[in-house]
């Protein structure tokens, strides 16, 4: 209504000085017919604005359909203005990355700050973020710099203990020792448990932390001895991220956990890829370098890798299509970029680094752990994009491999080259939409009936109804 009545004000004033001054200024004589016409128009102008008042106010006007109709021309018009002068003058508003808050149900977690024997005093070494059990210094960081952090513990949904319990490198083979992680973590909680409210109110249900080792919250190398030992018992109703995990019941797994990727460091991966040729042309048949022993020992009962590494050097030693290193080198990570399949049979563990590696470098992983539980199943479609042969049929791999690049191979690399599946294995500083970190915030928000900010409001929202 604003728009209309502003050009008829002042096309008004424009005919009232075309009156008054006459077409060059001078005073027109007052006869009879311009009292007559100034009549006439006087009467029209009064009549032209009492009829558009009706109009506008009359009982029509609140019609739906005709509201509808000019709300929309107009709304849209506005929209559009604003748009323009939002994007001119916002440039660097609308260049930050968007909350995450609507995507993980508002989702909110408070860190604890330790102090530093906990974790910072850890990384004086720098080997401590960057080894294959990193990921517990990598998930601290990423929440540190995300926006589902909280700094009230009381509107937090989860809380985070970050203790690293794996950058305790032995100084005779250079191995993570761990045989700290328990008197550290049982320290930890008896700090936090004593200064507040919130472990004692759930007993730690809805606490998180990081066990990136072989076997996960058991805290120990050797299966046997882990299964020994079992879960400390401060533990077994926290939530756990942990690199270990089976399809099968497992005493390291009987507590709520997710299964996470061994960490790799995401700028090693770019670097090794900018080093690339630009053809991408992938020389080796078949890619592995890593411990496999002659004759392996009997430990505790156990061999290691349950033979399978050993089976995979005498069958295949002298097979030229078959690129088998027991030996370090710094660049193998070149070496998987130029393989089409890369090995990934267990350790003393299901699990390896092997597998982040061979998926981020392109490379078809040929996993051979039988009953592996594999990481972020829902965001990584891991039968699509790998190859998983029974530890009994490792007598059998080259046939296998040569049956899939007969069939599938094209289309298993083509899903391989999907950037979203190679993201989602990768811890970044700061979480990237997709990321490691990002699948981690993904699986709390599915636990949120563990929650106590969501119960108590829910509690509300029942007590108000």
């Amino acid at each position: 209504m604003v728009e209309s009545k502003r050009p008829t004000k002042n096309r008004g004033f424009y005919v009232r000085m075309r009156l008054l001054h006459g077409k060059h200024g001078r005073q027109p004589e007052k006869t009879f017919c311009y009292r007559y016409f100034k009549w006439v128009l006087w009467f029209s102008l009064t009549f032209y604005f009492f009829t558009s008042y009706l109009i506008s106010h009359g009982p029509q006007s609140q019609k739906p359909t005709t509201s509808l109709s000019k709300t929309t021309v107009s709304h849209s018009k506005t929209i559009l203005a604003s748009r323009a002068l939002f994007e001119t003058a916002n440039t660097t508003t609308l260049q930050q990355p968007r909350t995450h808050q609507g995507i993980f149900k508002d989702l909110k977690v408070y860190i604890y700050d330790l102090p530093s024997k906990y974790n910072s005093d850890w990384l004086s070494n720098e080997r401590c973020r960057n080894h294959l059990f990193a990921s517990e210094v990598a998930v601290h960081t990423a929440l540190l710099n995300s926006d589902v952090r909280t700094l009230d513990p009381w509107e937090a949904d989860f809380f985070f203990v970050p203790v690293y319990v794996s950058c305790n490198f032995s100084t005779v083979n250079g191995f993570p020792a761990i045989g700290h992680a328990r008197p550290l973590i049982a320290s930890a909680v008896q700090l936090i448990s004593s200064e507040l409210p919130f472990w004692n109110r759930t007993r730690g249900s809805d606490h998180v932390f990081v066990a990136s080792h072989d076997f996960g919250a058991c805290f120990h190398t050797l299966e046997d001895v882990a299964i020994a030992d079992g879960i400390p018992e401060l533990l077994k109703k926290s939530i756990i991220l942990q690199t270990f995990g089976v399809r099968y019941r497992h005493p390291c797994q009987e507590v709520e956990n997710v299964v996470i990727p061994p960490y790799v460091s995401p700028e090693n991966v770019r670097s090794t890829l900018s080093k690339l040729p630009e053809n991408g042309r992938r020389d080796i048949f078949v890619f592995f370098r890593g411990k496999m022993e002659v004759h392996p020992k009997n430990v505790s009962g156990r061999f290691y890798s349950k033979r399978v590494r050993t089976v995979i050097l005498q069958k295949y030693g002298a097979d030229r299509r078959f690129y088998l290193k027991r030996h370090r080198f710094a660049g193998y990570q070149s070496e998987i970029a130029r393989s089409v399949f890369c090995l990934c049979p267990l350790g003393w563990a299901p699990w390896s680094p092997r597998l982040v590696e061979s998926v981020v470098l392109g490379c078809v992983p040929v996993i051979i752990a039988d009953g592996i539980r594999l990481p972020f199943s829902s965001a990584v479609r891991w039968p699509e994009i790998s190859l998983t042969v029974a530890e009994r049929d490792v007598g059998k791999l080259g046939t296998i491999l040569d049956q899939v690049v007969a069939t599938n191979l094209s289309t298993i690399q083509r899903n391989l080259g999907d950037p979203s599946v190679r993201g989602a294995l990768l811890f970044n500083d700061h979480m990237q939409e997709g990321d490691a970190t990002w699948q981690v915030l993904d699986a709390l928000a599915q636990k949120l009936n563990r929650s106590q900010r969501r119960l108590r409001l829910s509690g509300e929202s029942r007590f108000d109804a």
